[in-house]
């Protein structure tokens, strides 16, 4: 008796099992417009997910800035231009880089902290922004000092240029 009731439930779950096994993408259903729309649009993060530096396209036309905030050959330009100096803070959404106190080997009585703005998700020449502290050591500890103006735009252009060589490197490929 205990046997005929068990497969009796064994049959009867494999044909409920059966009944939802259709081939993939065929449904017996209509599908409503938010599941045509699911299907059309995919995953809420797209294709790739979350992709940091670079992809396979570009999305709404802009140059290099897929899945971060700012343009990505900025970015990455900005990380190699301060690549020696210890990073305290990186935000690829917002696009601030903020270094810590860093000392050149040549001359430990000074040290600098550099704070840079990507502001676009374009290429241009306005798209970074650098901010550069000084400090120097006196008697009384670490005295903020003067910097000379140049320092800030000298690293806005070597990160222009560095972002154009891989943007450029980046064309090549395709």
């Amino acid at each position: 008796m205990r046997a005929v009731s068990l497969l009796k439930v064994l049959i009867l779950g494999t044909m409920l099992t059966a009944c939802g096994m259709l081939p993939q993408g065929e449904q017996n259903y209509p599908k409503t417009e938010d599941e045509r729309d699911a299907e059309r649009f995919g995953k809420v993060t797209g294709e790739d997910g979350i992709v940091l530096f670079g992809g396979r396209s570009l999305p709404r036309g802009s140059e290099g800035g897929t899945g971060i905030g700012v343009n990505t050959y900025l970015w990455r330009a900005s990380l190699d231009a301060l690549s020696f100096m210890p990073l305290s803070s990186a935000d690829p959404f917002g696009g601030v880089i903020i270094t810590d106190w860093y000392s050149p080997p040549q001359n430990p009585n000074e040290r600098v902290k550099v704070t840079l703005y990507v502001l676009d998700r374009d290429l241009r020449a306005d798209g970074v922004r650098a901010a550069v502290f000084r400090q120097v050591l006196s008697g009384a500890g670490w005295q903020d000092a003067a910097v000379d103006p140049r320092t800030g735009t000298d690293l806005e252009d070597a990160v222009l240029t560095r972002a154009r060589q891989l943007r450029i490197t980046n064309l090549n490929r395709k």
